[in-house]
Parts: C-alpha cells; sequence; structure tokens
C-alpha cells in the first residue's frame, strides 16, 4: 500500500508539472510574460499540498493543484466517507485538480481532476469536461471521440457509463441546464486490479491534456466581440453556482481542513449575473 500512495503521488506531480510547462509554452508566444504564483500549503491534521496559479492573455486564470493529505475525519462527516467508519475516521488522499478560464470566449473553460483515496477501502475517482460559452460541434466530437478512444483501450463500457456520470453529475438542478458539453466522470472506482485502475487514472490526465491543448492552438488567435465576451462572463456565474453548490471535491477539501484559497482555486478571475 505504500508503494501505491508513493506512486500516484508522484504521477501526480509528475502530471502538474507537464500541465504546467505546456501551458507556458502557449503562453510564451503572447507578448507579454504571464504571471505565475506558486503557493505551498500544510494542512493541520497531516499532509498538504501545492498551487499552481497562472494569469497570462491566453490563461485569464489556470490553476493546478496537487495534493497529499491524511489523518482523521471529524466525526461530523465519517459516516459520508465509503470506509471511513470502518477505519475509525482515518484517511489518505493524493490528487491533481485543474481548473482554467481563459481569455478568449472562444476558447472553453476546462477541469480536470484524478485522485486516489484510502480508507478500510480503497478507490480512484476523477475526470475531465469542458464548458464552452459557445457549443462548437467540432470540438465535441474530437473531445468525445479522444475520451472514448481512451476509455476502450481499458473496458468498453467505461465511455458510455462515464459520460453519462459526468452528464447527470454536471447539472445545475436549481437551474435545469448542464454546467457544459461534458466529458467523463467517475468515482469509487475499485475493479481489484490496482494498476489497472492506476493507468487508466494517468491516461485519463494525459488525454484531457492533448485534448485541451488541441482545442486552445485551435481558437486562441480568433478574434471576439465585446457581446462574446460578456455572454463569457454570465456562462462563468453558471461555473460559480456549480462548484459552491454541488462540487463534490470543494465539499471534500473543506471536510478534510484543506487549504481554502487552493479548494476556492476553481473561481474565475471575472464573473457576472444578469
Amino acid at each position: 500500500m505504500k508503494e501505491q500512495k508513493i506512486q500516484a503521488f508522484e504521477w501526480f506531480r509528475a502530471l502538474r508539472d507537464r500541465v504546467v510547462e505546456s501551458f507556458l509554452l502557449i503562453e510564451g508566444q503572447s507578448p507579454t510574460d504571464p504571471k505565475i504564483e506558486k503557493r505551498k500549503w500544510d494542512r493541520p491534521g497531516g499532509g498538504g499540498g501545492e498551487s499552481t496559479i497562472i494569469y497570462g492573455d491566453v490563461f485569464e486564470k489556470v490553476g493546478v493543484n496537487i495534493s497529499k493529505v491524511y489523518g482523521k475525519f471529524a466525526d461530523s462527516v465519517v459516516n459520508e466517507i465509503p470506509g471511513a467508519s470502518e477505519s475509525n475516521g482515518e484517511f489518505w488522499a493524493s490528487g491533481i485538480s485543474l481548473v482554467s478560464h481563459m481569455q478568449s470566449p472562444l476558447v472553453p473553460a476546462a477541469h480536470m481532476n484524478t485522485r486516489l483515496i484510502y480508507t478500510s477501502k480503497q478507490w480512484f475517482g476523477g475526470g475531465m469536461d469542458f464548458t464552452p460559452t459557445y457549443k462548437n460541434e467540432e470540438d465535441y466530437k474530437y473531445i468525445h471521440e479522444s475520451i472514448k478512444t481512451t476509455c476502450d483501450k481499458f473496458d468498453a463500457e467505461y465511455y458510455l457509463k462515464f459520460k453519462e456520470q459526468c452528464d447527470n453529475y454536471f447539472f445545475l438542478q436549481h437551474r435545469k441546464e448542464p454546467r457544459g458539453i461534458g466529458g467523463i466522470f467517475y468515482d469509487n472506482l475499485n475493479s481489484g486490479r490496482w494498476e489497472n485502475d492506476f493507468e487508466f487514472t494517468k491516461a485519463v490526465g494525459e488525454t484531457f491534456l492533448k485534448i485541451y491543448l488541441h482545442i486552445i492552438r485551435q481558437h486562441m488567435r480568433k478574434p471576439w466581440t465585446k457581446e462574446q465576451r460578456e455572454t463569457q462572463l454570465i456562462k462563468r456565474g453558471r461555473y460559480v453556482e456549480f462548484n459552491l453548490l454541488y462540487d463534490r471535491g470543494t465539499k471534500f477539501g473543506l471536510m478534510t481542513d484543506g487549504n481554502p484559497d487552493a479548494i476556492m482555486m476553481s473561481m474565475p478571475p471575472l464573473v457576472k449575473w444578469m
């Protein structure tokens, strides 16, 4: 188990490094240098994490978090976490999370996270989803075909199952509308083959990076209007509503005494409501 935890955390850190390097290469094509903020934080009960936030001409704000936290859940939430009551509240969790809000309303916002959690049980979770201001059929097709290709390498049922879970999860019940155009979402993944589940989780991160870099390059230099920007800012309001009302990662971070700034990293820098 110890070796598995080491492998997982090292992968999340390596993926973070690849993501940040790739995004900075894109920003390097702009006339101004991006602003980069790096912060480390410690969790009082055990563990901590690192946050990297980039503000640039292409990425208005993109944040990438990695964390490794452990200790005991508060008694009030033990019954909400699988296996936590059997472990007397003891847990270990590590993962990577990314949220990107773009300058151009023609480039979708994106979210990706993958994680590994231990209580008396063990499971992987994560996924990716995309939130365009304006739906582009070519992008939609490319995103979902790419994800399906990855899923099919591991299990022919994964894509449809995890796509449906994504569509159901990223839905704003109070507005009766989806947050974006979907992707995949999985949780409590334990097939009984740890290495296979880990390889799938790694493939999710790699596939996300391939997809998003392709879409960014397709649209980042296209002209856009003030009206399109206004629509983008209103669309971001839906993102904020979801993350504060429904997001499991936000709730889990708060339950485990995570760093509030890292948890709220997903918030866009500018947003409007009608």
